[in-house]
């Protein structure tokens, strides 16, 4: 009974102490949520081809973080306070991240078609070259066989010339 009693407090004073937490205050310059739900997709992108391409960004010099930020024209600390903000509004920010969720599929869905249709292209250009390939080889085959006909029938007409030639 005492064991109980004294689990039934331990978790009371958790559940009182994890209840005191403290929401962020409302940024004096919010971001609005289709300005968020742009920001993130971008972010999500630019950490893609970070992903990709890491050294092609470094060689070039570029910070991709300080252009989104310089794009919406927001500061870091601007960014996280905001950030912030909205991840304590959790139907909020979830309506923000199913927003870009959406968007990303939709490129992505648009890529793969792009990409099917490129490849389509490739197919259709070495199916190509294969035909041609194989038409030439087909032309030379019908030139060779053509060849050996005309050697073949100057043959006989090589020999009447040469039984001519010591005859004389």
């Amino acid at each position: 009974m005492i064991k109980q009693v004294s689990v039934i407090l331990v978790l009371s004073i958790f559940i009182m102490a994890c209840n005191d937490i403290d929401r962020p205050q409302k940024p004096d310059n919010l971001i609005s949520e289709d300005q968020m739900s742009n920001l993130l997709y971008d972010l999500y992108i630019i950490n893609a081809a970070k992903g990709v391409n890491r050294n092609t960004l470094e060689i070039n010099g570029l910070n991709p973080e300080h252009y989104i930020l310089e794009k919406y024209n927001i500061d870091s600390t601007q960014f996280a306070q905001n950030n912030t903000y909205y991840t304590f509004k959790a139907e909020t920010y979830s309506d923000i991240i199913e927003r870009v969720k959406t968007r990303l599929e939709k490129e992505k869905q648009k890529f793969e078609a792009l990409k099917e249709k490129e490849n389509d292209s490739i197919k259709k250009r070495r199916d190509s070259l294969k035909n041609l390939n194989k038409k030439s080889k087909d032309d030379i085959k019908v030139k060779r066989s053509l060849d050996s006909i005309a050697i073949k029938m100057r043959e006989p007409i090589l020999l009447l010339e040469t039984k001519d030639t010591l005859q004389k």
